[in-house]
């Protein structure tokens, strides 16, 4: 088997990586959550890795892209957010479970999205696009719909927020583009091993934070499953439907489906964990189960059913 076979399979094993990393936290919480002080530096060292998967060209390209990356970061940053607090309302969530959904719908889109695009014969273009200008957004979309909408329950310090959504997503991706600039990785690095590293990395913040909350799980695993399982279905189901009413193809549609529905559910974890409390990470590491699960699903379906639709490549990832 050759590495990129190797890696391939490694990667498509996402789920159990992550489902593993819930297991550990599940049978040795003590040692899980001795992890818990390092979780916005995993989530940095994350998006330089994704930083470094970039160039400049690729920004700029960004002015380019046209209507359906406006179209799409758009549905991201508005979908996600009002359905994350509408459900938390519906389902009388407590306030720090709320908070903890709501903290995932106000997330940029992740990287895992655009893995997923790709096996669902989508439009990668799009996809790395999209996952790109939603996180450079991020400093402010994020902090700015957090305070809006969580402030119903708590008190809100939208600065705080700004800063450590800068220091943990905009600073190291900056990073990454610069290093990119004078340093060009190995095609192995790009698609293989730092994907993989990013999984295992999501995968150990799932089991810390299982760790951290062991005792609660018990009380709060269903209406919170089911939050998570409905603002993911949401995002999937709104973001493919508006693309399609607005005349664009399928391939494009299920591509901003996938965006809008994956989000960045490490970075929920880490702003839960550094400006609230462990119970408000619970949403975020069982949305990055479960968007994975149906991300995957959804993916083998399309696939299957697209025909032969080119593809793209995984440069970029």
């Amino acid at each position: 088997m050759n590495q990129k076979s190797l890696f391939g399979l490694l990667q498509s094993g996402f789920i159990f990586w992550v489902l593993a990393g819930g297991i550990w936290g599940w049978s040795f919480p003590d040692s899980a959550a001795a992890g818990a002080g390092w979780i916005s530096e995993a989530l940095m060292l994350i998006m330089l890795g994704m930083g470094l998967t970039l160039k400049l060209s690729d920004i700029r390209a960004l002015r380019h892209a046209g209507r359906p990356l406006l179209l799409g970061v758009s549905l991201q940053y508005l979908v996600m957010p009002v359905a994350a607090w509408a459900i938390a309302t519906a389902l009388h969530l407590s306030p720090m479970l709320a908070l903890g959904v709501i903290l995932v719908g106000c997330c940029p889109g992740g990287t895992a999205s655009n893995v997923v695009a790709w096996l669902a014969r989508g439009d990668v273009a799009l996809s790395v696009a999209m996952t790109s200008l939603s996180t450079l957004l991020a400093p402010i979309m994020t902090p700015l719909w957090i305070w809006m909408l969580a402030s119903t329950w708590l008190d809100i310090d939208p600065a705080a927020l700004f800063f450590s959504v800068v220091q943990i997503v905009l600073l190291p991706v900056a990073a990454g583009i610069a290093l990119r600039s004078v340093w060009k990785p190995d095609k192995i690095l790009l698609s293989g091993i730092f994907p993989l590293l990013a999984m295992l990395t999501i995968a150990w913040i799932v089991g810390v934070v299982v760790g951290i909350n062991v005792d609660r799980l018990h009380d709060v695993a269903t209406p919170l499953l089911l939050s998570v399982v409905l603002l993911n279905v949401t995002g999937l189901l709104l973001g493919r439907i508006v693309m399609l009413r607005m005349g664009y193809k399928r391939r494009q549609a299920r591509t901003v489906a996938i965006e809008v529905g994956m989000q960045n559910s490490g970075l929920a974890v880490a702003l839960a964990i550094a400006h609230f409390s462990p119970e408000a990470a619970l949403a975020g590491a069982l949305f990055s189960l479960w968007h994975n699960v149906s991300g995957a699903l959804l993916a083998d379906y399309w696939r299957r059913s697209g025909g032969k639709t080119k593809q793209g490549d995984l440069t970029h990832i």
